[in-house]
């Protein structure tokens, strides 16, 4: 137990309040210094606001920034334009996974911007097949997307095919317009009027889309139409028509919608935006069943608990083939930081997208998809997925104490697995609150949903670094309770 969490086990105990201790990093003896970053205009140089008031007038206003302009980082570690450091447990809303200024990123860059970037579609590239290739095999070897880990069993026949896009909205973009294509041949190669008479794609029927509350599958107008929070939607209404609601984790409310014009079922197995939560087997096991039974395609969007940050490539690798999908959509951590996202599709819906039905120029550039393969290799290797899930489990223990020591702010375990974790508090004031001082003291969190902060660190981060990001978390809580 650490010197600051044992001081927060009495409530009547003298709670630290900021700079906080000295936190020991590793058994060599390094440690990071105590953190301050007062926010105030008068502790910030007249340059740096003029900087950040300058920016201001230039970018539309579509995010609530504190005033810090960051400029560069090392590992988990960032450095605003005025040398003030802080330890990022956002990675870049879980984007770098192998953190910043990485190396080995850095000089594969180089070299690639120096042979080729872009080149087009309309040919091959030297990497784009590489890396679809790495994804398809590394899946199979993990499980996942109806195969078993190893390859030796699989859900339906066929393997899986690739498109790569620049984001993971477009990745579910893609991935809907994929099952509703699917969706109308499987109606239209039907026979109807009890005579044989074929029906024709463009009249069917069969393009419902099902998606659940507290989802975030990306802010374009289709995946928008999937994304139920009214402060997204209600502005860029009126929405694609044809999205059924349904709520999270209701088996039986989702057996009430689901019929046979259903096309698509979109879900994510660890809800990361809407507050980091986590789907049942009895659930994902529901839905595989009645898209089968409906003949519906089942997409898993694991952008963001997807690649590892749970310890497994995928959220559902460990599942059951029967809780498994027929499309994987991704993006976040694929390459590092530099766009990228991809649809990972089994060959019975791949079969339905013919040239034409699709397509991207920027996507799947030679660039993008070099930088990827790279990054999905150390991704994968054992020396990192063991780190991934010892740094989890110590994560773990950090965060089930929370309850405990504070009992009227923390109203239940931390939710996720892996390093993809949500903490919960009955006030829903608390996590803006808590973002805010952490930053103070050094440390960059996020919000998810209405209750809830989230840590999503790299996957590299350091045992000692989980320790700092806690301390802080417990300082600042501990501050909170005491003024109660």
């Amino acid at each position: 137990m650490s010197r600051v969490t044992g001081r927060l086990l009495s409530r009547h105990s003298r709670v630290m309040t900021p700079p906080i201790r000295r936190c020991m990093a590793s058994k060599a003896s390094t440690s990071y210094a105590a953190i301050t970053h007062p926010e105030d205009n008068a502790s910030l140089s007249e340059a740096y606001l003029s900087k950040i008031a300058s920016h201001s007038a230039y970018l539309t206003n579509t995010y609530a920034r504190p005033p810090l302009i960051l400029s560069h980082g090392k590992g988990s570690w960032v450095y605003d334009a005025i040398g003030r450091k802080y330890l990022d447990f956002s990675a870049g809303i879980a984007v770098n996974a192998l953190g910043h200024g990485d190396e080995e990123v850095a000089q594969l860059a180089g070299e690639q911007a120096g042979r080729m970037i872009h080149t087009s579609n309309v040919w091959y590239n030297e990497w784009a097949g590489e890396l679809a290739k790495l994804l398809v095999e590394t899946t199979v070897q993990h499980g996942g997307l109806g195969f078993a880990a190893g390859g030796k069993e699989k859900r339906g026949e066929g393997g899986a095919k690739v498109f790569f896009s620049n984001s993971g909205t477009e990745a579910n973009e893609g991935a809907m317009k994929f099952a509703r294509k699917y969706g109308k041949e499987r109606w239209a190669a039907e026979m109807t009027n009890g005579v044989g008479a074929a029906r024709k794609w463009e009249d069917s029927t069969k393009t419902r889309v099902i998606h659940f509350t507290n989802a975030f599958h990306g802010r374009t107008m289709g995946s928008l139409s999937a994304t139920a929070n009214p402060k997204y939607q209600l502005p860029f209404t009126p929405l694609i028509p044809g999205f059924d609601l349904v709520k999270y984790n209701d088996v039986d409310g989702f057996r009430a919608t689901i019929n046979e014009d259903t096309c698509a079922v979109i879900v994510e197995p660890i809800q990361g935006e809407g507050g980091v939560f986590e789907g049942s087997i009895e659930f994902f096991k529901t839905l595989r069943k009645e898209c089968d039974r409906v003949g519906a395609v089942l997409i898993f969007d694991e952008i963001q608990c997807g690649l590892f940050r749970t310890g497994n490539m995928w959220a559902h690798s460990s599942f059951p083939l029967d809780c498994q999908p027929d499309i994987i959509t991704m993006a976040k951590p694929l390459a590092n930081g530099f766009p990228i996202g991809a649809i990972l599709v089994r060959d019975y819906i791949a079969q339905s997208i013919t040239p034409g039905s699709h397509g991207t120029t920027f996507g799947g550039s030679v660039f993008a998809t070099r930088l990827a393969h790279h990054v999905l290799t150390r991704l994968s290797s054992p020396t990192l997925t063991g780190h991934i899930r010892s740094i989890g489990s110590h994560l773990d223990s950090r965060l089930s104490k929370l309850p405990s020591y504070f009992p009227d702010m923390v109203k239940e375990p931390a939710r996720g697995r892996g390093l993809i974790r949500g903490i919960p508090f009955v006030d829903h004031s608390v996590p803006a609150k808590l973002i805010d001082e952490a930053r103070r003291r050094g440390v960059l969190l996020l919000t998810a949903g209405k209750d809830a902060v989230r840590l999503v660190p790299s996957l590299n981060v350091e045992r000692a670094e989980v320790d700092f990001a806690m301390d802080v978390i417990e300082s600042v809580l501990g501050t909170m309770q005491s003024k109660n």
